[in-house]
């Protein structure tokens, strides 16, 4: 092309327009060609046009669309005439360069900018994602009375969707009513776009609704706010309906679909639209595609199929082999995510929080808190959902001295907990359960009350908390607080109500919470809660009225409530609807120990050895075992794991020696073992047995070797 313009550029001499150089440098737009651009602007330099406004403004315009800022950039300056289309097109290529403060200083530098040089602003910071930059663009263009249009508003709503600014969008929106732009189907989406990641779905479906002309971005932008916002079972509703509409869905409504079936696990869905895509060729091999689709066979816990079609993608990259290894975690196979993992060819901070996620899904937090050491080694930036992962880990251990080691991770990385476009409330909320996990009140109490935004789980985390630690009072007052505050409680809410209630002995009260979950707060008790209420009248002695509740229940009472009140009975010897509890018990969890152990110790309490025999004898038959009792210590920075009958502590001989030295203080004091309890009783036996292997042999031993 270069060659025919040097041959075309006699005849431009005797030409009175430099159309055709316009021309040729609209074809080298395509080809993006620097040697073609250049050799055109060799020729116009030659030729009487080399001064023409027009034709430069076209050369800057290419350059800048081409890519070759710095020949936009000294052409501009070398040029003796300019008007607004050359200020423009500077703008515009220092726009593309990213050098949008050089594109700000020129813009200020204008005689008279006019709509398109304002529009250009606009477009530029959003495109930058300065989005706030962009607004401030877009209110001062219509403050000085330029005519606003589908650039404008599209600019403007695409910088309020970044922003999460539902206020600012809103205001756009009627802004937009009352123009003639309001029909324009890319107007609609924009609007579905905005309110979509602002998370108002509502307002979201009224712009679907009220579009006229629909095109498949508008479909994919509703479906996408469904997948993203919930409920997800309605993107596959809208789905159906671009399909009855014969709309034809493009990769992303396919990635979209497909992520939306991943978040419900709907295999029959998804497998569903997965054939859809294997009957369209140009989707097969699509790299977003295969992605969403290992992602989704992934979450259902199709582990197989994921894999297979992980193997046959042509191309893969960080996305395909991080959905592959938080697959492998999801399903208990954390060796085969850690060795997928340590393969990868690059990694992100979502590969680490994957792995790390699955360690502590687990029950690995050890090695949860070891990667996260590994990820600062390698200088990886820990994001929330890192921390959240984190925490998580240090409140399952129990461990204080991390936690506040973690927490001061999360300081460093300057988290305020606040709600925006990258939301860490959250953070703050695991850490407020990580300190009430490892005990220590306080801290958590500081970390809620420092906290810049709060939410329900917050509160939640701290109810929980103080009922668990014993704090009745303080969790009760909270909940008043969570009510002005505007929170709505939710079940979690009430469970930590009703502990607390059940903790302090509070019986009126927690019946009026209890009864106030549905007549209230629109919340139909679950087995927690009636677990909570017999535990309470449990508490109270008032067992008639609690085994009443559990026959009222709405579905069929588990273990865990006919065991609290097992475990009432056993408090108020209540050795009549003991038994019938204990056989209840018992055929809904045969291998528990638990209604054995505690019936047998009610007969003993009563003196019905016999009873006490045959309950022991029935436990060995059917081959129950009751879990040995195990206790730990932490002393410089190691733990210290004992149970009962323990023979591999390196200080075994020392431990049980002193051991044996309390025991005889203890009864030289007047301690006498409860005979009647079961757990004493072994506890005792086992004990006896102990001291004669561990302290007495090696003691024998030791006088025969001197």
């Amino acid at each position: 092309m270069a060659r025919n313009a040097l041959l075309c550029s006699n005849k431009f001499l005797f030409n009175n327009s430099s159309s055709p150089f316009a021309k040729f440098l609209d074809a080298c737009v395509k080809t993006k060609s620097s040697r073609d651009v250049r050799v055109i602007h060799a020729c116009i330099v030659k030729s009487q046009f080399s001064y023409e406004v027009f034709i430069n403004n076209r050369l800057i315009d290419v350059y800048g669309k081409c890519g070759y800022f710095n020949y936009a950039r000294k052409l501009f300056d070398k040029m003796p005439t300019r008007n607004a289309f050359t200020y423009n097109s500077i703008i515009g290529a220092l726009t593309i360069s990213g050098s949008i403060d050089e594109a700000e200083r020129v813009f200020t530098s204008m005689p008279e900018p006019d709509q398109c040089s304002w529009n250009l602003m606009v477009s530029g910071f959003a495109q930058l994602e300065i989005f706030d930059r962009s607004l401030e663009y877009f209110v001062k263009m219509h403050e000085e009375d330029f005519m606003l249009n589908e650039y404008s508003y599209g600019s403007a709503l695409s910088a309020c969707a970044g922003l999460r600014d539902l206020v600012m969008g809103t205001q756009i929106h009627a802004s937009l009513v009352k123009s003639r732009f309001i029909l324009d189907v890319y107007m609609g989406s924009a609007l579905i776009d905005m309110y979509a990641k602002c998370g108002d779905v509502g307002c979201a479906e009224k712009a679907f609704d009220g579009m006229i002309e629909r095109n498949t971005v508008s479909w994919n932008s509703m479906i996408t706010c469904y997948e993203q916002n919930g409920p997800a079972s309605e993107a596959l509703e809208v789905f159906v309906k671009m399909m009855e509409c014969e709309v034809m869905p493009d990769e992303m409504t396919l990635a979209s679909v497909i992520s939306a079936c991943a978040s419900l696990c709907a295999v029959k869905e998804g497998r569903a639209i997965h054939a859809r895509v294997v009957k369209f060729d140009k989707f097969c091999n699509d790299l977003v595609i295969s992605n969403a689709l290992v992602d989704m066979y992934a979450k259902c816990n199709m582990i197989n199929q994921a894999r297979w079609i992980f193997d046959r993608m042509p191309v893969r990259n960080v996305v395909s082999e991080t959905s592959m290894v938080s697959g492998y975690a999801k399903v208990a196979s954390i060796k085969t995510a850690r060795t997928m993992f340590s393969k990868m060819m690059q990694r992100n901070v979502v590969s680490w929080n994957a792995l790390i996620a699955g360690y502590t899904q687990n029950g690995d937090n050890e090695e949860a808190l070891g990667l996260f050491l590994l990820l600062k080694r390698e200088s990886i930036w820990p994001t929330h959902y890192t921390f959240g992962n984190l925490l998580n880990a240090c409140a399952n251990l129990s461990d204080l001295k991390l936690g506040r080691q973690a927490h001061t991770h999360v300081l460093k990385h300057g988290f305020r907990f606040q709600h925006g476009p990258e939301s860490d409330v959250f953070v703050g909320n695991s850490l407020i359960d990580m300190y009430m996990k490892c005990g220590s009140v306080e801290d958590g109490r500081r970390v809620f009350r420092n906290m810049a935004e709060r939410d329900n789980v917050s509160f939640n985390a701290m109810i929980v908390g103080y009922a668990q630690n014993g704090h009745a009072t303080e969790a009760l007052q909270l909940f008043k607080e969570m009510l002005e505050s505007g929170e709505k409680p939710d079940h979690v809410t009430m469970i930590g109500v009703l502990c607390s209630c059940s903790h302090a002995g509070l019986v009126e009260e927690g019946r009026r919470y209890f009864e106030s979950m549905s007549k209230e707060y629109g919340l139909k008790p679950q087995k927690d809660h009636y677990t909570c209420m017999v535990d309470l009248l449990g508490r109270a002695g008032r067992l008639i009225e609690a085994k009443n509740l559990i026959d009222s229940m709405p579905t069929p009472p588990d273990s865990i409530v006919w065991a609290s009140l097992l475990a009432a009975c056993k408090v108020h010897h209540d050795i009549d609807l003991g038994s019938f509890v204990a056989e209840k018990l018992l055929e809904v969890d045969p291998g528990n120990s638990a209604p054995y152990v505690l019936l047998s110790n009610m007969y003993a309490e009563l003196g019905r050895w016999r009873e006490v025999t045959r309950v022991r004898k029935l436990m060995r038959q059917r081959g129950v075992v009751k879990q040995p009792g195990c206790s730990w210590i932490e002393i410089g920075s190691q733990v210290h794991t004992f149970m009962v009958k323990d023979t591999r502590h390196a200080r075994k001989r020392e431990i049980y020696l002193l051991l044996k030295t309390l025991t005889k203080m203890m009864k030289l004091s007047g301690y006498v073992p409860n005979i009647g309890d079961f757990d004493a009783d072994e506890e005792q036996n086992k004990l006896e047995f102990t001291f004669s292997r561990e302290v007495d042999v090696p003691l024998a031993a030791s006088l025969d070797d001197s």
